[in-house]
């Protein structure tokens, strides 16, 4: 007698080869249907590869993921039937890059290893990324009592099948993550609900201008200094700032936690360019903070492997600050440092967009425009929109007057019939007291009765210094200081 291994049963010796061929089969069968789950499951793509998704149009797009060990995967991309081959190297890991046509969709991408995985509804056009901190993330909804200036309206326009909205959770890491929990949704009036104001708004303008399709992908968190966005290697060169520990516990402000968190997980994904809004949890210590800019987008465009990627931003808007209310017109001064520091970027003047009691400004439809402009203006080179604000050039005295030259005002200024506001001067005691300005041409007029001879001259240099003058496009004048005080 032999006892059945399987179902231990007593079988005849002479009988055992028999009763057994049917079970072997089934035994076979089972372990095929194994191997065959196993195999589609073998095919593992990012949260960012998956349904809806946009790709960049016309350029070399990566396509990365996991699959059974040294398997080969063949993809097949249905806008031009092409089809790519890859093998996964010894840990599974694939990666290719595909070329993209012009704007459209909808379109497919088709993985096989010997079974198939397909992605569907995929669109080409346009991908931007935007990050920072709490303004950044305040949803179309608002946040606690503070409402999205004109949401209602902006979210009945919300259903669109040319805007796709990925939102990556909140996550900290000690190491770069491969992947996220989040996946890309076709835009409407319930999923732009909750996303980014700003994003959503950018993205909604651009599509709409552009008439092509519009990806946004969303990575922020509110209150988190800019070191968290940082990977480890771009704070090589501040010694004063500690990097975690390899078994520290992470936060939302510990260094390196939110790029390992959420930027690495997208890195590398075909995009045109990044949106930023952040600053306000650095006020306390504004010094190097232009550097730490430079920096973190040196790092950003190196993991994307494209040393020009546009780089826009936001200076932080004027506000009542509770602590450290001095340093914050010096974080805006390094705000603006920064741009002549990054090639390719841009920042946007937010002096007139604030909310003296309310960190977080309604007026999110404002700093969209502002950054869309820079878009058009400076990444799609659309002639004839304006997008950069003027900037002070330097200064002059003729008797008790100060004489302040710009650029980027081809047309003058306006203070759009108001009594100029936000102007300071000071003589060599170095005591600031309010001036009145006149608007010349490219020139502003400045004087006080209080300063007979004035040597310095500051404009909205405060924390809630709010300034009224535009050039003619309605761009307005940035922030400044003449001295070195």
């Amino acid at each position: 007698m032999v006892i059945d291994p399987l179902w231990d049963e007593m079988i005849p010796k002479d009988q055992f080869k028999l009763y057994m061929m049917p079970k072997l089969k089934l035994c076979i069968l089972i372990a095929s249907l194994c191997f065959t789950f196993k195999a589609s499951a073998g095919i593992k793509l990012p949260a960012v590869l998956s349904n809806h998704m946009v790709l960049q149009q016309k350029s070399s797009v990566p396509l990365w993921g996991e699959a059974r060990t040294n398997a080969v995967i063949n993809i097949t991309t249905s806008w031009n039937k092409k089809v790519y081959r890859i093998k996964a190297d010894a840990g599974g890991k694939w990666r290719l890059m595909v070329q993209t046509p012009a704007a459209g969709g909808p379109y497919s991408i088709t993985f096989t290893d010997g079974t198939v995985l397909q992605l569907t509804d995929i669109m080409i056009g346009e991908v931007w990324v935007c990050s920072g901190q709490s303004n950044m993330e305040m949803p179309m909804r608002g946040f606690k009592s503070i409402p999205i200036l004109n949401s209602n309206d902006l979210l009945v326009k919300a259903d669109n099948q040319n805007i796709r909205l990925f939102q990556i959770p909140h996550a900290v890491s000690a190491s770069p993550l491969a992947d996220c929990s989040a996946n890309w949704k076709v835009s409407s009036s319930e999923s732009a609900l909750m996303f980014s104001a700003i994003g959503f708004q950018f993205g909604l303008m651009l599509q709409e201008t552009l008439k092509v399709p519009v990806g946004i992908i969303e990575a922020d968190w509110g209150g988190t200094p800019i070191e968290a966005w940082m990977p480890a290697k771009s704070l090589a060169g501040f010694p004063v700032i500690k990097l975690p520990a390899p078994n520290q516990k992470m936060y939302s402000g510990t260094p390196t936690s939110l790029f390992n968190g959420m930027i690495a997980p997208i890195s590398g994904f075909g995009i045109q360019g990044f949106l930023w809004c952040q600053g306000e949890a650095n006020i306390r210590t504004p010094d190097h903070y232009d550097q730490k800019m430079k920096s973190m987008v040196e790092a950003w465009r190196e993991n994307w492997k494209r040393d020009t990627i546009p780089f826009y931003y936001v200076q932080i808007a004027p506000f009542k600050y509770p602590s450290f209310p001095d340093s914050v017109p010096y974080l805006r001064e390094k705000q603006q440092l920064a741009q002549s520091l990054i090639p390719n970027s841009g920042m946007v003047v937010s002096i007139d967009a604030g909310d003296e009691f309310n960190i977080h400004p309604s007026d999110k439809t404002t700093i969209s425009k502002r950054l869309l402009y820079w878009a058009l203006g400076h990444t799609y080179n659309k002639k004839g929109v304006a997008y950069q604000s003027p900037l002070y050039q330097g200064m002059g005295v003729v008797g008790k007057e100060v004489v302040l030259d710009f650029k980027n005002t081809p047309q003058g200024f306006t203070s759009y019939r108001k009594e100029v506001t936000g102007f300071e001067i000071a003589g060599e005691d170095k005591v600031f007291h309010p001036a009145t300005a006149k608007l010349w041409n490219n020139t502003i007029y400045v004087m006080s009765a209080e300063v007979s001879k004035p040597v310095a001259v500051r404009y909205a240099f405060k924390d809630f210094g709010v300034g009224n003058v535009y050039n003619t496009f309605g761009l307005p004048v940035a922030p400044f200081r003449s001295d070195n005080w």
